[in-house]
Parts: C-alpha cells; structure tokens; sequence
C-alpha cells in the first residue's frame, strides 16, 4: 500500500509517497510559487537524482495533476498509475476542539475545518485547497486529515485557558491551541525510544518520563509532555 502525503500551502504544494508496509520514503518534492508561471517543480525519486523544473501552474488542481505525472512517469515515476495510491494524508494547521485525532475526511470534517479558518486564516484556506484538489482529481481515494493541534488536547484547562475574561472563551474559543503537533508527538516518542536503548530496558517505570521538545524552523515551538510514556500506549 502507498500513501500520498500532502501539505497545501497558500502557493505550494508539498508531498511525499511512502511505502505504508515500511513506512519508506518513495518519492518526494514540492511545487512552489503556484499561481505564476515561473513555478518551481522539485522532485526526487528514492533512486535518482533530483529533477527541478520552472514552468507556469496556475492552481493547486494543476500542481497535484503535475505531482501524479511524475509519480507515473514511465522514466521517473515510481508506480505504474494512480490506482496505485491508497490513501491521501493532509496536513491541516488548526483543528479547534473539534478534533483530538486524525479523521477520515467528510463533508462534516470539511465543514469544520472552514469553521477553525478563523484561528488560521494564512493556513486552513490553503489546507483546504489540497483536499478540494483531491476529491476532484482523486475522486475515488480516501482521504485523511492530521492536524498540527490535535497532539495539544490534553492540554489541561489551567494551561490553555489566558488571563482574559471566561465569556470570550465561552463565545469565541480564544484559548491556546498549541502547535506543531505532530512534530512534537513524533519527536516525544523517538525521544523516549533512543532513552531506552541507552538505558536498562527492564528498569521499573523506565517510560515514565517527562519531556521538552523543541520545533525549530519556519515556525518554533517548545511542548512540555509529562509522562511521556503516554504516548506510547
């Protein structure tokens, strides 16, 4: 089985297709400055070199039809058709308190992604525009959504709520979200993974753990986890 990974910006599309049997790393790329016609195509395929191309895309349909051309290239592709993809993930920004996990995409799911737009104006618009992408051109591909704040409901209420005054929380959900979820999940786990190695597996309440870890790049963010072995369960 192969899934398709996206992350929909508001001018690019990023993406990546892995193996899901081992979780490999087929082919990945992005396409940049979508909406102009000096677009940038990076793509590389797990055994060759890495083909960049400038050339005019004008939306994100046309950049996932020009993503699925180079994944069935008879040259540089790496499946034969895009019966061969399984499954699409996307990256979506802010889930609200709507979602604690990742979700099967829906209409109802759509629905509340476009609500928590109000929260992420610069992101879920974008987000949204790779799953419109796919329900149109991968009509008959399930599709799964994974967001950046869903990590960050176990916040407890005394963390997230701010100093301000409890109706503007009530009526508008002003609160703190957290971010880079995902990242901060998988970087607790292989955190607590490499410990283990390091350290005497049969030690009692060895996972018990609590954790920092920091997200640096575009965006930067610091989560402190408590017990991490938690996520392991």
């Amino acid at each position: 089985m192969k899934y398709l990974i996206l992350n929909s910006g508001s001018s690019s599309l990023k993406f990546q297709l892995i193996n899901a049997q081992d979780e490999t790393l087929v082919a990945k790329g992005i396409v940049e400055k979508i909406g102009s016609s000096n677009a940038i195509l990076k793509y590389k395929a797990f055994d060759k070199n890495e083909i960049r191309e400038v050339l005019k895309v004008k939306n994100h349909d046309y950049a996932l039809e020009l993503i699925l051309k180079n994944l069935t290239d008879s040259v540089r592709g790496v499946i034969k058709d895009i019966s061969q993809i399984d499954a699409v993930g996307h990256r979506v920004v802010h889930g609200g308190e709507y979602f604690s996990n990742s979700v099967i995409i829906n209409e109802e799911v759509i629905n509340k992604i476009k609500e928590c737009s109000i929260f992420a104006p610069l992101h879920n618009p974008p987000n949204l525009m790779g799953i419109e992408s796919c329900k149109s051109i991968l009509p008959n591909v399930q599709q799964v959504a994974v967001f950046d704040t869903a990590f960050h409901q176990q916040i407890p209420s005394v963390a997230y709520l701010y100093g301000l005054p409890y109706a503007i929380y009530e009526k508008l959900k002003i609160r703190r979200y957290g971010f880079h979820g995902t990242s901060h999940s998988y970087v607790s786990t292989q955190a607590l993974k490499i410990l283990s190695d390091l350290n005497d597996l049969n030690e009692k309440n060895h996972g018990d753990r609590n954790i920092i870890t920091c997200h640096l790049g575009n965006g930067a963010s610091v989560a402190a986890i408590v017990s991490v072995r938690q996520l392991m369960l």
